[in-house]
């Protein structure tokens, strides 16, 4: 059973990579928990937008209003700290969490873009800078949150998938375990898990599929946008 299912998943995988993915707008919601040696519970949680085109794929932090208006005044108020004798003015600082990512396909390798829309600028990242700025530099972890040639090495669970066209493939070594409920059609994780039997660390993505792709696209209407390099930034 264990190895008809691994075969399975081989070919699933193999004709994943060869259809067309569809277009797709995404909310990814994030969920981690860590167990310290001290016996400390740490858990984060935030969530991400995404759409998918065709070589393209944005990503955009979702952050609530209050926090939004509590960064920008604790800007402005560091600013008026040190320079209290001149005009206050409003300083912004290179933010890649916030700032929303431009991810694009081009010659075969991933490009990165960051794009302000308040500050009506764009930030382009050297490959050699992608860490700094939380960029793995694949194109298909980008495209397909998880490469899809990760199923390969993992079997077909036994668990039953309650979303029509979604199917749950797992794998565990040494007590560590990884989910994944992919859906076919739409060739993107509905769910990734991952742990480990011990308890000390779990991680899980949820993705909830927008009824309706956005027609007004972010990266395409950058008229009077400045351009800057990430090199701009640095001290």
């Amino acid at each position: 059973m264990l190895a008809v299912s691994l075969s399975s998943a081989a070919s699933f995988a193999q004709t994943q990579t060869q259809t067309v993915a569809p277009d797709l707008d995404l909310q990814i919601s994030y969920y981690s928990k860590v167990l310290t040696a001290e016996g400390v519970s740490r858990e984060a949680r935030y969530q991400d937008k995404m759409l998918r085109r065709s070589g393209h794929v944005w990503l955009e932090r979702i952050v609530p209003q209050t926090m939004l208006k509590a960064s920008h005044a604790t800007e402005i108020k560091k600013v008026s700290h040190n320079h209290q004798n001149e005009k206050l003015t409003e300083h912004k600082h290179f933010n890649p969490v916030l700032i929303p990512r431009h991810v694009q396909l081009e010659n075969g390798k991933a490009r990165i873009e960051f794009i302000d829309k308040a500050e009506k600028m764009t930030v382009s990242v050297p490959s050699s800078e992608f860490n700094n700025v939380n960029f793995d530099g694949s194109w298909e972890n980008s495209y397909y949150l998880i490469d899809p040639q990760l199923l390969k090495s993992m079997k077909q669970s036994a668990k039953a998938s309650n979303v029509e066209g979604a199917v749950w493939y797992e794998r565990e070594k040494n007590g560590i375990f990884q989910k994944v409920l992919w859906h076919t059609q739409k060739q993107i994780p509905l769910i990734v898990e991952s742990g480990d039997r011990a308890g000390t660390f779990y991680q899980s993505v949820e993705v909830k599929i927008a009824a309706n792709t956005q027609t007004q696209l972010p990266w395409t209407n950058l008229k009077g946008y400045t351009h800057k390099e990430y090199a701009d930034f640095l001290d």
